[in-house]
Parts: structure tokens; C-alpha cells; sequence
């Protein structure tokens, strides 16, 4: 049999806070507002450590935030490790705001600048990923 997906022990939630206790970041605050946010999306969200920072999944990771961002936080939106069918086009999500920058199609980015910036584009972000687990 193989290794069940997802149970190692950096796929825990255990796993973020041991990483978040020993880790420095300019908005760090902001950091643990966006796992709130990401965790409140559904009950089938979890955490972990991917990519050595704090990422989420259903049964397939589909975001990570992005630590090294030039200015403010990024997250990643992606669909997991392997390449999924898609509809004609890729992805589609309704973003009035046009927070996602289209890396591929099946992957994109949102920056968020600092803690007032988050607060301003929340809703519209839950919106963006109450969508995006959909593809997942």
C-alpha cells in the first residue's frame, strides 16, 4: 500500500504553529490573518508546511503564501501536484476586483501589501477562493 496522502507531520496544523513560534516576518500579523481566513473557508481546508511556508488543501494543497514577496505578503492559488482536466480556458473565477494576476492557467497570485490591505480585499479574496477549491 502506498503513503496516505497528506499525513506526514508537516501536513498539521501542529506543523504551522511550530514553524509560526520561530519564524520572523514583517507581517507576521498578517500571516496568521490570512491561515483565519483560509481555515474558515470550509471545514475540509487544512494547513501544513509546503514549500517551507504555510499552505492549505482539501484534499490537494491549492494555496501557498508566498514569504519572499517584494512588497507585503503574496499567496499562490494552484491546483496541487498534479496536472488536473480543465474546462476550455483553464480556471475561471469571477474576480471583480482583479486581485488574481494569471501566472498560468491553472495558477495565479495575489499581493496583498500590509494589514490594512488585507482587510480592504478580504471579502473579495474569500470570495476568489470559496471558487478556487472548487477546481481542487
Amino acid at each position: 500500500m502506498g503513503k496516505i496522502k497528506h499525513q506526514t507531520v508537516n501536513d498539521t496544523s501542529a506543523a504551522v504553529n511550530t514553524f509560526m513560534l520561530s519564524f520572523q516576518h514583517p507581517h507576521k500579523d498578517m500571516i496568521e490573518s490570512l491561515r483565519g481566513l483560509f481555515l474558515s473557508l470550509s471545514i475540509n481546508v487544512a494547513e501544513g508546511i509546503k514549500w517551507n511556508a504555510p499552505s492549505f488543501r482539501t484534499h490537494e494543497y491549492f494555496a501557498t503564501i508566498n514569504l519572499r514577496e517584494k512588497q507585503g505578503l503574496g499567496i499562490i492559488l494552484h491546483l496541487g501536484a498534479k496536472i488536473k482536466t480543465l474546462p476550455e480556458g483553464g480556471v475561471q473565477i469571477d474576480d471583480p476586483q482583479h486581485l488574481l494576476k494569471w501566472l498560468a492557467t491553472d495558477r495565479a497570485s495575489v499581493v496583498l501589501l500590509d494589514a490594512d490591505d488585507f482587510v480592504r480585499k478580504e471579502s473579495a479574496l474569500r470570495a476568489i477562493l470559496l471558487q478556487w477549491i472548487l477546481y481542487v
